[in-house]
């Protein structure tokens, strides 16, 4: 019977943790996307702002635009924090291990957050860059294409592998005529270009990242491993994220249990003694320090985004990788995974994201208290 009660509180627990993560998400998902877009769609000569971005999402896509990748989305915080909070109370398990009175310093806080935040970053890699690519879509304007298959045809080389993709027939016919000056052996000179990595689109460009957003897609197009591109700057983001995150919340933590053991006689010894603290403050500093961490890490957020709404076929890669590319900018800028030509754009759409983290931070903490307040005392 008590293994039982066990099971069910410990369902309860995660229940209550992914319901509170799945509406957090969705309350904070319209402000995630205009931040994202502001990220992606930004220049150092253009800047684009919050209205502009709401009122281009609107008219392309309407009001479900702003929820694009939400599933997505919502499916990879669930199991991220979900990894984030387990590896960090295991990790606090260890610090607190023979101590008295169960006392976390801030600095072990920090480093717990930072190994449970990389942690985390192998978890929702993929879910964050196909959110991505649907967001983006919802602010894109794809025309339909008008290249016209002969019958019995071979489908062009980008047609197999982005399905329903097909090249760029006003490019192509300018090759075309340029070629068609020179001697060649070849009757059908168009087909033997879209043959040819290069100019399978028919502009010479790689697809728009509206037609490679689908899983299947990105993995035929660019490979397994894009599912986690921009890694360097995702991992750097979500340990300063944790960590400071972890740390901030402790330090408000522990004040609050200070300022409530003031007028307790006799002064109590140990923090249990103190007694639970108002979920409402422990929502509020919740709130706080994710705004906080937000702050500190949204210049890698950025970047990340940057990264992701890149498309990189498998053949630029497989060059890159022959030639020996050496990555762009300084030694941090290597390690971290930020463009040179970032520099000027780390810091766009900061309080948005403040916001979105620090309001999701609240909901996500004060749901999560008070559905098991509810809930708990029914089970025992």
């Amino acid at each position: 019977m008590d293994e039982l009660s066990k099971n069910q509180i410990f369902a309860l627990h995660g229940i209550a943790g992914a319901g509170s993560v799945a509406l957090a998400t969705g309350f904070t998902y319209p402000l995630d996307t205009i931040k994202v877009l502001t990220q992606v769609g930004s220049s150092a000569s253009k800047e684009l702002n919050a209205a502009q971005v709401l009122m281009r999402v609107l008219s392309v896509s309407g009001n479900a635009g702003l929820f694009y990748g939400f599933g997505w989305l919502a499916f990879g915080r669930i199991f991220g924090l979900g990894v984030r909070f387990g590896v960090y109370e295991i990790l606090t398990a260890f610090y607190k291990d023979g101590r008295e009175d169960n006392y976390l310093y801030a600095s072990e806080a920090l480093l717990a957050g930072m190994v449970a935040g990389a942690t985390e970053t192998f978890i929702s890699s993929p879910f964050e860059l196909i959110k991505l690519r649907m967001q983006v879509t919802s602010a894109s304007y794809v025309p339909s294409s008008k290249f016209a298959l002969e019958e019995g045809a071979r489908k062009p080389l980008i047609a197999r592998l982005l399905n329903g993709c097909y090249p760029d027939k006003r490019s192509l016919n300018q090759y075309v005529s340029l070629i068609s000056t020179l001697t060649t052996k070849n009757t059908n000179i168009s087909g033997a270009l879209l043959e040819y990595p290069w100019t399978m689109t028919g502009s010479g460009k790689p697809p728009s990242v509206c037609n490679v957003r689908r899983p299947l897609d990105i993995i035929s197009l660019e490979g397994w491993s894009t599912l986690w591109r921009g890694f360097r700057s995702g991992i750097v983001r979500d340990s300063v994220f944790g960590g400071i995150f972890f740390s901030c919340w402790q330090l408000l933590h522990q004040a609050m249990l200070d300022w409530k053991a003031v007028g307790m006689n006799p002064p109590p010894r140990l923090n249990e003694e103190v007694g639970p603290l108002s979920p409402l403050a422990v929502s509020l500093a919740a709130g706080f320090s994710g705004s906080v961490a937000a702050a500190a890490s949204h210049g890698f957020d950025t970047a990340r985004s940057r990264s992701q709404c890149t498309v990189l076929p498998k053949y630029v890669s497989m060059e890159r990788r022959f030639l020996k590319w050496k990555r762009l900018g300084n030694k941090f800028e290597r390690y971290t995974g930020i463009h040179p030509s970032d520099r000027n754009v780390l810091f766009r759409s900061i309080g948005l994201r403040m916001a979105r983290s620090g309001f999701a931070s609240f909901v996500i903490v004060g749901s999560y208290f008070f559905v098991v307040d509810q809930l708990a005392p029914r089970l025992t």
